[in-house]
């Protein structure tokens, strides 16, 4: 591989100094894929993606492995990176998962609810409401034993069967939330069909009901191209998490019209260029994204990975 330059800083004043990037691509990039990858390769992907500096890395999730069977080994991973010096948060979907994953020490945890009734019936087999009511549990243990909550939020702005989603459905749910406890959300275009004055309308009417900026994470598919501009929505508008995931991978299992996260290169060959700290080497980044794509037995999807590498 061979790293050709980073891009030419250009600082603007109205964005945040640092950013952090929720890595996602140990969790939500391989739950999709086919060929179960062996649980030291996921390992060692944790690794390396830590040594290329990101420092909150979703390592797992703790469903039924009937349910995703990619992350049925989430008992073997976990104890394979926790000595790690980075955050390593888990996805819990009901108090069974919360138990598994604190019985390994876990320390950060989410659970995943849908902003409408159609993919929570498909992802949950539930209405919103009784899922919001499975979740109260589960956030109340959490914060009993002290630990660290994500909340995620999936149709955020678009839903497959319902088409365009109110604002005012992303509210409720995200208030409903932070009514339990949790300490961040994120919002997610799980089928990436937003656009950047709607991702900005959502944060202001958020804000206006009284979710603070500090509190919110973005997390965008680019399925129309649409990933990095409304990052930079999100940017402007104060928000200083962002979701990605490495060499672009994943998708949603119970969405087909979801394709890839939003590439951690991608993200961070933008932030470098604003001047933004993220605190991540790309050259070894990218050199992660290379050498998964080889064990996943096909190229990344990553535009700044493909730019970055080459076959000698």
């Amino acid at each position: 591989m061979t790293v050709q330059g980073l891009p030419m800083v250009v600082p603007s004043e109205d964005l945040p100094p640092r950013v952090r990037i929720h890595e996602v691509g140990p969790r939500d990039g391989l739950q999709n894929e086919q060929r179960t990858v062996p649980t030291e390769v996921k390992a060692e992907f944790i690794r390396r993606l830590a040594a290329a500096g990101l420092t909150t890395i979703e390592a797992t999730s703790f469903v039924h492995p009937k349910w995703v069977p990619q992350l049925a080994d989430a008992e073997q991973l976990y104890p394979m990176v926790g000595d790690l010096q980075v955050a390593l948060p888990v996805l819990v979907p009901n108090e069974r998962g919360l138990d598994r994953a604190l019985a390994l020490g876990a320390r950060r945890v989410a659970v995943f609810a849908s902003v409408t009734e159609s993919f929570a019936k498909a992802n949950l087999n539930r209405t919103v409401d009784e899922a919001l009511a499975m979740f109260e549990p589960v956030v109340a243990h959490a914060k009993d034993r002290k630990l660290h909550v994500r909340g995620y939020l999936s149709m955020c702005f678009g839903d497959p069967w319902e088409g365009p989603v109110p604002i005012h459905q992303v509210v409720r749910v995200s208030k409903a939330l932070m009514d339990m406890g949790c300490d961040e959300l994120s919002l997610g275009d799980t089928i990436g069909v937003a656009t950047p004055g709607h991702v900005q309308d959502l944060l202001s009417e958020l804000n206006e009901e009284g979710v603070p900026t500090s509190a919110l994470g973005v997390h965008f598919h680019d399925t129309y191209g649409q990933a990095l501009a409304n990052t930079l929505a999100a940017l402007q508008h104060g928000v200083t998490t962002v979701d990605a995931s490495a060499g672009g991978l994943g998708g949603c299992p119970y969405a087909k019209s979801a394709t890839g996260n939003l590439a951690t290169e991608d993200l961070v060959w933008m932030l470098q260029g604003l001047g933004i700290d993220t605190g991540v080497d790309l050259g070894r980044l990218t050199a992660t994204s290379v050498w998964m794509a080889a064990h996943l037995d096909r190229p990344s999807p990553s535009r700044t990975v493909r730019a970055l590498s080459h076959k000698e």
